[in-house]
């Protein structure tokens, strides 16, 4: 996993170290000092950390503007043992939602696996952007991930599963990302009803 980088590809227009409103601002890092873990495998050293013992993210991009943030998380996520959600939700996204990003795209293909406990800091998340119009989407997940997150019963809170699953987004520009994503589910809300 120590070789496994966070995408690199739009550093160019976006990034959280250098962003005064993001969690990570002025975090500094190192190309050689491993330190991170999930359980005995090291993470290559720009995973951010946030609190979590066994989940890491990468803040991808951000448009305050359009009030959306690109995000691509590795390890595994797990609220049963570590409450991983209160740890993202306290550490992470409150600031976030705090400078009006309301939509949330979690890139998933790097969590290995899910294991779901209580549903309050979704359902608190899902109350504070809804009201906006807002969502948080999980795209690529992996079949044993959907099924867990089903089984929590986080899809009232969270968009996830095949439709939003198989998605080429790392050669896309983030906004051309996001506007895929955000068409993906209107067509599901609309689909529901």
């Amino acid at each position: 996993m120590h070789d496994i980088e966070p995408h690199f590809g739009w550093r160019d227009r976006y990034r959280a170290e250098d962003d005064d409103a993001s969690p990570f601002f002025g975090r500094q890092y190192s190309e050689f000092g491993f330190s991170n873990r999930v359980y005995n495998y090291l993470l290559h050293p720009q995973w951010d950390e946030f609190g979590a013992e066994t989940l890491y993210l990468k803040l991808l991009f951000v448009d305050y503007d359009e009030g959306y943030a690109i995000i691509e998380f590795i390890g595994e996520w797990n609220d049963a043992v570590h409450n991983d959600i209160m740890h993202l939700k306290r550490e992470f996204v409150d600031q976030l939602v705090g400078n009006g990003i309301k939509y949330f795209v979690l890139i998933m293909e790097g969590v290995l696996n899910f294991h779901g406990d209580e549903v309050d800091y979704y359902e608190e998340w899902n109350d504070e952007i809804t009201d906006e119009g807002g969502w948080v989407a999980l795209l690529n997940t992996h079949p044993q991930v959907d099924d867990e997150l089903t089984q929590t019963r986080l899809d009232e809170y969270l968009h996830f599963g095949q439709h939003l699953n198989g998605l080429t987004w790392r050669p896309q520009k983030p906004h051309r990302v996001f506007e895929a994503v955000e068409g993906l589910i209107q067509t599901e809300v609309r689909r529901v009803y």
